[in-house]
């Protein structure tokens, strides 16, 4: 291999390359920020009576999302409080999903590190390092995360985090009895897709098709029962059903996931009614 020495360069001072630039390598690229297997799900996003949102990105295998803003230059105080204002947008109106603040900047000052150590924790935080390098004609960007969110798990979850995420994980996590409730609603999304196969996730059970995420539904597996997500947008006629059915769920206006409480016994007894929302589900990720 040939060694390449790069320069590092200052985008704030470049006379082309500006925060609009960047916006759109990360755009083309999400990965690059090191956030996982995220898509971009918006950019210039208009905020109510608050500006602009950076970049909205959404982690592909799970409801979370990420409100990113680009600083060019040292982190400031407008920058922070911009972030954690469209960070709070956002959660408030699409409170289906998880929601996480990034900040990216070319420099994070020790004054910045001092006030988001104090946010940490309340508010799911992160800042990222952004470093541009040179050689030539040619320019490359690498991002380096100098602060990340802190988890704060449920009383239930603090156990085995070290485990690897397979099934004897979650029927050490949960029970083998719960863990089979997940291979019963597999059956029913074989119908939608033969090829479809359970992925095991630390915090879930979702579904894979050729080893690459299905998820249209996640299921939760407790020790007495597992919670069934199906991406069903809410409507009355949907909780209407789940009421009559007995059923516990969490849903409301503008959620596009049901939280369905099942106990052993449960599919069996409401298999058609599961089944329906297993392929609208399917319908709703996939087009039919």
């Amino acid at each position: 291999m040939e060694f390449i020495k790069f320069e590092k360069m200052s985008l704030k001072n470049h006379p082309d390359l500006d925060e609009r630039w960047v916006q759109e390598r990360i755009a083309e690229e999400p990965g690059i920020l090191g956030l996982g297997d995220v898509i971009l799900k918006d950019k210039e996003r208009t905020q109510p009576r608050a500006g602009r949102l950076d970049l909205l990105l959404q982690d592909v295998e799970s409801f979370q999302r990420y409100e990113v803003e680009v600083q060019l230059g040292a982190t400031d105080e407008s920058h922070i409080i911009r972030t954690i204002e469209y960070w709070d947008i956002e959660r408030k109106r699409y409170p289906q999903y998880e929601h996480t603040a990034v900040i990216v900047a070319e420099d994070v000052t020790s004054r910045f590190l001092n006030v988001v150590s104090l946010f940490n924790g309340a508010i799911p935080l992160m800042a990222i390092q952004m470093n541009a390098l040179k050689t030539g004609n040619q320019v490359g960007l690498v991002f380096t995360t100098v602060v990340d969110q802190m988890s704060l798990g449920l009383v239930d979850e603090d156990e085995g985090t070290e485990e690897v995420a397979d099934r004897a994980y979650w029927e050490n996590r949960a029970t083998k009895q719960t863990v089979a409730m997940a291979d019963e609603l597999l059956d029913l999304a074989k119908q939608c897709d033969d090829s479809l196969e359970l992925k095991y996730n630390k915090q879930y059970i979702g579904l894979a098709k050729n080893g690459r995420p299905c998820n249209f539904f996640t299921v939760g597996p407790r020790k007495a029962f597992i919670y069934f997500k199906p991406r069903v947008p809410h409507s009355p006629e949907t909780s209407e059903k789940l009421e009559d059915a007995g059923l516990e769920f969490r849903s409301r206006n503008g959620w596009k996931a049901y939280f369905i409480r099942l106990t052993p016994g449960d599919i069996a007894q409401h298999r058609e009614m599961l089944t329906e929302f297993v392929q609208e589900a399917y319908e709703n990720s996939f087009g039919g």
